[in-house]
């Protein structure tokens, strides 16, 4: 009896993670699944899913999930998929550096981390898949949203170079960029910029408070938003391809912002940019409202 193929999968506590993780386990796959905090694990073991704790922003708790990753797949880690993330809103000059710093951890540092780690194992094997859960924005940029973009933009560079790095290996990267999906990340953001931004002292405060209720559910919602199970259908592409593509798009906000880019020269591209967020302005048929995913 042929042994499943095993992937780690990380922030699964919900959305495009935890959806990602019952779907490959459906169809076969040994799956180990990371949450940050303890009580998102219960959920995951009743369906059946090695589920462990992982915090991204702690190195320790990365070699630890590793080490029992490695023991109980005696060695052999077939895929990864980098999915745990968060996005801090704000304007890039009400940021502090150690905000930004702490973006970075979770969304880029720890990512770094886990994957080398990963390495080898695939090495030792000749094979692998590194699949990036990474974001429109780490494509295109979005006012407001220049943390996050910052760790999507880095991402992508060192993902795409390291994708070059292995080629002939037997490992290939690829990169995923979603642009509204369904899932908490918004909630998640809303608690983000109540946390570390004073929008009332801001310069920027009156476009805060349409950003805000565009969080809180009170503003427009993008009728392009997409559930996990449109993600899932490229990540299958991705790990079962004999040849994945570098780049994945989904929703149609992600596909048009990147043929934009491609199209337009740079000034007037920003410019549109710039307009997303004020409906009546957008020359296009809908605005590109980005959740940044």
């Amino acid at each position: 009896m042929t042994e499943p193929r095993t992937i780690i999968v990380t922030g699964c506590s919900s959305g495009i993670g935890a959806h990602c993780a019952r779907a490959l386990k459906a169809d076969g796959w040994r799956v180990f699944a990371s949450v940050r905090k303890q009580e998102d694990l219960g959920s995951l073991e009743a369906d059946g899913i090695e589920a462990f704790r992982m915090d991204y922003a702690n190195g320790d708790s990365i070699a630890d999930f590793m080490q029992e990753a490695e023991r109980l797949s005696g060695g052999r880690i077939d895929a990864l998929f980098n999915n745990g993330a968060y996005g801090q809103p704000g304007a890039v000059e009400d940021l502090t550096t150690d905000v930004l710093r702490e973006q970075f951890e979770t969304n880029f540092f720890g990512w770094h981390d886990l994957t080398r780690r990963v390495l080898p194992l695939m090495r030792r094997h000749g094979s692998g898949r590194i699949v990036q859960c990474s974001s429109i924005l780490g494509v295109v940029p979005y006012r407001y949203r220049g943390a996050y973009t910052a760790s999507k933009f880095a991402l992508e560079g060192l993902s795409v170079t390291l994708r070059m790095e292995l080629q002939g290996s037997g490992i290939h990267v690829s990169l995923i960029e979603p642009g509204p999906i369904a899932s908490r990340f918004t909630a998640n953001a809303l608690a983000k910029i109540n946390e570390h931004i004073d929008v009332r002292a801001s310069v920027h405060a009156a476009d805060y408070r349409r950003q805000l209720a565009r969080l809180d559910g009170s503003g427009p919602v993008s009728r392009h938003k997409l559930q996990p199970d449109a993600v899932y259908a490229v990540l299958k592409h991705a790990l079962n391809s004999k040849n994945p593509k570098p780049h994945y798009p989904v929703t149609v906000p992600a596909k048009q912002g990147m043929m934009l880019k491609r199209l337009l020269p740079a000034d007037l591209f920003y410019r549109l940019m710039r307009w997303t967020d004020q409906e009546s302005r957008m020359p296009c048929p809908r605005p590109l409202t980005f959740s940044p995913s």
